[in-house]
C-alpha cells in the first residue's frame, strides 16, 4: 500500500499526523546526535532548525532575518528568546517550553541596530551565562548561521564556536512518519495547483498571472506558506532564469513551472513543463530526454545506493552547452526537501561523483533534470518528490508528467479537424504524426499527452 493521503485537518476518528509526535521525536533526535558530538551546545538562529528544535513560529516574514534564536545544551531542553510579545505567546500556548524556557531576547537585525546599542554583546552574555550554568563554558558550541557582530560576541566571552550546520543536517536527513505524512499533504496540494494551472493556461496568459493563481490555490486549501513560483515561458526556457515575469504565453510556447510552499512547515520543489496550444517536434524531443534522465535516476533509487551512483547516469555540463559542472549546476540536481529545499543528501556531478552520499530509508528529496531543445531557445524542466522506502521508493508528487502535455485551447487545421484533438486522460501516449497532423497512439515515451 503507498502512502496514505488525508485531509488537510486532524480529526478524532482517525490517525493523520499528530502534532505531539512530531515535536518529541524531532527534539529527541537532535538531542541524541547532539550527545554522541563533541559539542557541548547547539545555538540556532536559523528559523527552519529553531522550528525543529522548539516548535515554535511566527511568520515566515521573519525566516531570514537571525533574530530569533535557541540554545540546545547537551542533557537539557532547548531555551528559547524571541521577540517580547513572541515569547509570552509561547508561554501561554507552547506548554513544552514550559519552565522559563521562553524568554525575551533579541539580535541586531541584521545589523539594522547599531553596533553601539549592544545587542550583539547581550546575545552572547545570555548564551556565555547559560552555558556556565550547565558547565559547559569550556566545551565547543555549534552554531548554525550568525551574523558577525554576534560571532565576534561570542568569541569575545571566550565561547568556542564551531560549525553546528553538519548536526542539524544529519538530525534532520531521516524523516520521521509525520514529517512524510506532511510532506506528502504538501505535495497534494501542488497536485490541485497544477489541475488548475493547466486548466486556466492559454495564449494571452501571463507568467505573473500563473503565479497568482498558483497562490490563489494554495492559500485556499491552507498552505502555510508559498515561497516561490518560476513561471518561466517561450525564450526565457532557455537558459533557465529562475525568475518570472509578466511575458505573456504565446502559442507554441514551452512553459515550465516550478511550486514551492509549506503546509505546517513541510514543503515543495515540484517542477512540470506544459506546451501551449501546440508544441514542436524540438520540444517534443527534448521532454522526451528530460524525462528518460529523471526515470534513470529514480530507477536507481533504494536504501544502499549513493548519490554518486545516480548522477553518473546524468549527462556531462558539456553535452547540454555549459564549460563545466559548476556552471550547469541545479540543472541535473537532487535535494533533500523537509522544513527547507536544499537539505540533505544533495546529487550533483559537482560534488556527488568525488562525495558520495549512501541513500537511507525515510529520506525525502526531489530529483530534477532539464534538457535544452534543438531549436536553440525551447526547453524542458521536470521534477519529482519521494520518499525512500524499504525496497525502493515512492513518488509523491502525481501531476501527470510522464508526457509533455498541452495546455489551452485547441487549434483546428484548414480541413477543420483538430490539429492537436483531446483526448481522455486514460489514453496518455500520443504523438504528432507529422503527415496527417493527427494525434495517433504510440508507446513512445515522452510523447505529448492530450488532456
Amino acid at each position: 500500500m503507498g502512502l496514505p493521503t488525508y485531509g488537510l485537518m486532524n480529526v478524532d476518528w482517525e490517525e493523520r499526523f499528530r502534532v505531539d509526535r512530531l515535536r518529541e521525536e524531532r527534539l529527541a533526535r537532535i538531542s541524541k546526535l547532539l550527545a554522541e558530538s563533541e559539542l557541548g551546545a547547539l545555538l540556532c538562529f536559523d528559523m527552519v532548525n529553531i522550528r525543529y528544535i522548539t516548535a515554535t513560529h511566527i511568520g515566515t516574514w521573519a525566516q531570514d532575518k537571525l533574530n530569533r534564536f535557541c540554545l540546545l545544551p547537551q542533557g537539557d531542553e532547548p531555551i528559547m528568546w524571541d521577540f517580547g510579545s513572541a515569547a509570552r505567546h509561547h508561554q501561554l500556548y507552547n506548554p513544552w517550553l514550559g519552565d522559563g524556557r521562553s524568554r525575551a531576547g533579541i539580535s541586531t537585525l541584521r545589523g539594522a541596530m547599531l553596533p553601539e546599542a549592544g545587542r550583539a554583546e547581550d546575545v552572547a552574555g545570555k548564551i556565555k551565562r547559560e552555558l556556565a550554568e550547565r558547565d559547559l563554558l569550556g566545551e565547543p558550541v555549534g552554531v548554525d548561521a550568525v551574523e558577525p557582530a554576534v560571532l565576534f560576541a561570542l568569541q569575545a566571552e571566550g565561547i568556542d564556536v564551531v560549525d553546528g550546520q553538519q548536526l542539524m543536517q544529519a538530525a534532520r536527513v531521516i524523516k520521521t512518519e509525520d514529517e512524510i505524512t506532511l510532506l506528502n499533504t504538501a505535495c497534494m496540494m501542488v497536485d490541485a495547483a497544477y489541475e488548475e494551472l493547466y486548466r486556466a493556461m492559454k495564449p494571452g496568459m501571463r507568467e505573473n498571472e500563473c503565479v497568482a493563481l498558483v497562490n490563489k490555490v494554495l492559500y485556499d486549501m491552507g498552505s502555510e506558506h508559498v515561497e516561490g513560483v518560476n513561471a518561466i515561458s517561450g525564450e526565457r526556457c532557455n537558459p533557465h532564469p529562475h525568475v518570472y515575469t509578466d511575458r505573456a504565453l504565446r502559442p507554441g510556447d514551452p512553459a515550465y513551472f516550478d511550486i514551492l510552499h509549506s503546509f505546517m512547515g513541510y514543503r515543495t520543489c515540484y517542477y512540470r513543463t506544459f506546451a501551449v496550444a501546440s508544441a514542436s517536434k524540438a520540444l517534443v524531443d527534448a521532454y522526451r530526454r528530460c524525462r528518460y534522465y529523471l526515470d534513470a535516476a529514480i530507477e536507481l533509487i533504494r536504501p544502499g545506493a549513493t548519490t554518486a551512483e545516480v548522477v553518473s547516469i546524468w549527462p556531462r555540463a558539456e553535452e547540454f552547452g555549459f564549460p563545466d559542472e559548476e556552471a550547469a549546476f541545479a540543472l541535473q540536481f537532487g535535494h533533500g526537501v523537509g522544513l527547507s529545499i536544499w537539505e540533505k543528501p544533495i546529487f550533483s556531478r559537482l560534488v556527488s561523483l568525488d562525495h558520495p552520499e549512501e541513500i537511507r530509508e525515510g529520506m525525502v528529496f526531489a530529483l530534477e533534470t532539464f534538457w535544452p531543445a534543438s531549436d536553440g531557445w525551447s526547453a524542458a524542466r521536470i521534477e519529482e518528490q519521494l520518499v525512500v522506502t524499504a525496497d525502493g521508493c515512492e513518488v509523491i508528487t502525481r501531476f501527470p508528467a510522464e508526457d509533455l502535455i498541452v495546455a489551452g485551447k485547441p487549434y483546428y487545421t484548414a480541413g477543420g479537424t483538430l490539429a492537436l484533438e483531446r483526448e481522455p486522460q486514460s489514453n496518455r501516449n500520443t504523438r504528432l504524426d507529422e503527415s496527417s497532423e493527427e494525434a495517433i497512439p504510440t508507446g513512445d515515451p515522452g510523447a505529448i499527452t492530450l488532456r
